[in-house]
C-alpha cells in the first residue's frame, strides 16, 4: 500500500473544518459569531471563508443558523482531529509531556505531520481510543466513538460520577484541575445543586475536604455515573 500523502488543504481551512466539527457535534449549526470567537478572527473573516468552504463543497449553510460540514468536510475534519489527538497522546506516552502542554505543542504539529507519521504513532501507542483528555481518537477510516457524556455544570447531585473527558485549550485550567484532584477517572459526588452561577460544592475522591468547582471549570469537565 502506498503511503498517504499529508492533506493539500491550507493550515486556515484546516483550523476552520475542525473548528466546525467542535461547534456542531451536538447537532446545531455554527454560527459566524460563534466561529469568530472560537478562531478568534473577525466576523468578516469568517464570513469570506464560509463562502469559500461553501464553493469547496466542505460546508453547507443552514438559512438563518449556520453551517455545519458536508460529508466531505466531516471526513476532513475528522482526519485533522486525528492527527491532533494521535500527537496529544504520543507527546503525552513518549516523550513525557503533561496534560496542560500537549494541546498547544500538538496545534503547532497537526499541521506538518503526515498522514502516515500518524497512523506509525497511533501502531506505537497499540491504536489509542482516547487522548490524554479523554477526548475519542477517529480510526484511520474517520469513524469515532460518541463522547457521551454529561458537563460537571449539569450533572445531578448526590450521585457518584467519574471524570471521563476535559476540555484541553486552557493549560491553566487544567493545571488548577490538576491541583484539586480533578484527572480523569477520578471519583466524586456533588454535594447539592447551587443556582446556575455560583460554585459546586463537590467531593473529590481521596480528598479530605470538600472543593469549590467555578462555574466555568464545572463546563468544561464532562463526568458519567460511576461504576
Amino acid at each position: 500500500m502506498s503511503p498517504r500523502r499529508s492533506s493539500p488543504l491550507s493550515r486556515s481551512v484546516e483550523d476552520y473544518l475542525k473548528a466546525v466539527y467542535t461547534l456542531t457535534e451536538r447537532g446545531e449549526p455554527a454560527s459566524t459569531s460563534a466561529l469568530a470567537e472560537a478562531l478568534d478572527v473577525q466576523p468578516a473573516s469568517v464570513t469570506g471563508m464560509i463562502k469559500r468552504l461553501d464553493e469547496s463543497g466542505f460546508l453547507e449553510h443552514v438559512p438563518y443558523r449556520g453551517v455545519r460540514l458536508t460529508k466531505t468536510g466531516a471526513r476532513e475534519a475528522l482526519r485533522i482531529i486525528r492527527r491532533h489527538r494521535v500527537l496529544e497522546t504520543y507527546l503525552a506516552d513518549h516523550l513525557g509531556y503533561s496534560w496542560d502542554d500537549v494541546h498547544h505543542e500538538a496545534e503547532r504539529l497537526e499541521h506538518a505531520a503526515s498522514d502516515e507519521l500518524i497512523d506509525r504513532m497511533a501502531a506505537a501507542l497499540e491504536d489509542p481510543s482516547h487522548d490524554p483528555h479523554g477526548a475519542p481518537i477517529p480510526t484511520r477510516a474517520g469513524e469515532i466513538a460518541p463522547a457521551d457524556f454529561v458537563s460537571l455544570a449539569n450533572a445531578p447531585a448526590g450521585v457518584a460520577l467519574e471524570i471521563k473527558a476535559v476540555q484541553d485549550e486552557d493549560s491553566d485550567l487544567l493545571r488548577h484541575m490538576e491541583s484539586l484532584g480533578l484527572r480523569l477517572g477520578v471519583q466524586l459526588t456533588i454535594e447539592a445543586r447551587v443556582p446556575l452561577n455560583e460554585p459546586l460544592s463537590v467531593m473529590v475522591e481521596g480528598a479530605e475536604v470538600t472543593e469549590r468547582i467555578s462555574p466555568d471549570l464545572a463546563q468544561r469537565i464532562f463526568v458519567g455515573w460511576s461504576a
